[in-house]
C-alpha cells in the first residue's frame, strides 16, 4: 500500500475518494501487520512484485531452492540472483528465510534492495504459517518504524522568496514536536530554505494526518502569519528542491481547509 502525495486540482473530487479510500483501509486493518523499514525506492518495490508475480507461475521453485547458495558467487548474474531472492521468499521454509538473511547483510546496491524485500515476504510467510493467521505487509518509499510511516513534509511560506527567520523557525519545529508528541509521532529532521521548510516524521499508521499538520499551521499563524494553508505530504520520496519548485508552480499541494468537507464524504460520491 502506498500513501501518495495529496494534490489539489480540478479533480479534487476524485481525489478526496481516493483519500477516503485510503482511509477505509487503515481503520479496516488487523492487527498483526508489518511496515517495511527500509527505504526503498517504489520504481525498484513495483519492479520486484511485478518479476515476482510473473515469475513465480513458472514452477522454478525446487531449482532456484536447491541453488540458492548461487547468491553468494561473484560470478552470478543480478538476472539470476534476484530470481533466486523471489522464488525462495515464496518457499515456507526456514533454510530459505536464513539464507536471504545472510544475503542481506552482504549484498549491497540495488540487489540490496530486492533482498530486504524477499526477506521481508519469506518473514511474513514464516510468520503467516507459525501463528495460522493471514499477515498485513504496508511498503513505502520512505519505510516506517514498528507500526508508524515516515512522511516527508513541506511546509510553505506565505513570502515565497524568503527564509524564515530565527524566531519563526524554532516556532515551527516547536509546534511540530508538540503535534508529534500529542500523536506518538517522532521527529528526525527539519531543514529551512527559501520559500518553504521539510521535516522528515514519523506517525502511527492510522494518525488523522489532516489534523496533525493543520494544527501546526494554525498555531504557526497565530504568531506571525507566516505559513501558507497548502502544504506537501508524502511517503513515497524525499524530494528535491527542483521538484518541490515545479510542484508549488503547478499547484500541486494539499489544503487543509478542504478537510471537513473530505470527513462528510458519503460512500456513494460520484467523480
Amino acid at each position: 500500500m502506498q500513501v501518495v502525495i495529496f494534490v489539489r486540482s480540478k479533480q479534487r473530487m476524485k481525489e478526496k475518494k481516493f483519500y477516503k479510500n485510503i482511509q477505509k483501509v487503515l481503520d479496516g486493518l488487523p492487527e498483526n501487520f508489518s511496515i517495511l523499514e527500509e527505504q526503498i525506492d517504489i520504481e525498484v518495490q513495483m519492479k520486484y512484485f511485478d518479476f515476482a508475480r510473473k515469475l513465480r507461475t513458472a514452477g522454478r521453485a525446487s531449482d532456484c531452492f536447491e541453488h540458492r547458495d548461487e547468491l553468494f558467487l561473484d560470478n552470478i548474474s543480478f538476472e539470476r540472483k534476484r530470481e533466486i531472492l523471489v522464488i525462495i521468499a515464496a518457499i515456507d521454509d526456514v533454510k530459505a528465510f536464513r539464507t536471504i538473511e545472510r544475503f542481506v547483510k552482504e549484498s549491497s546496491g540495488e540487489i540490496y534492495q530486492w533482498a530486504v524485500l524477499a526477506m521481508q515476504e519469506s518473514r511474513m510467510l514464516l510468520q503467516s504459517s507459525l501463528l495460522d493467521e493471514q499477515q498485513v505487509f504496508i511498503s513505502t518509499g520512505l519505510g516506517g518504524k514498528g507500526q508508524k510511516l515516515r512522511y516527508y513534509v513541506v511546509f510553505i511560506n506565505k513570502k515565497p522568496d524568503g527564509m524564515l527567520n530565527r524566531t519563526q523557525q524554532k516556532l515551527l519545529k516547536d509546534e511540530l514536536l508538540t503535534e508529534l508528541k500529542s500523536n506518538d509521532g517522532e521527529f528526525e529532521t527539519i531543514d529551512f530554505t527559501e520559500g518553504f521548510s521539510t521535516a522528515l516524521v514519523m506517525l502511527p499508521l492510522q494518525t488523522d494526518l489532516k489534523n496533525v499538520f493543520r494544527n501546526i499551521i494554525e498555531e504557526c499563524n497565530q504568531y506571525g502569519d507566516f505559513l501558507n494553508d497548502d502544504m506537501i505530504l508524502t511517503n513515497v520520496k524525499m524530494l528535491s528542491r527542483s521538484e518541490i519548485t515545479e510542484m508549488l508552480q503547478s499547484g500541486q499541494v494539499s489544503d487543509f481547509e478542504d478537510a471537513e468537507e473530505w470527513n462528510e464524504m458519503d460512500d456513494d460520491d460520484e467523480d
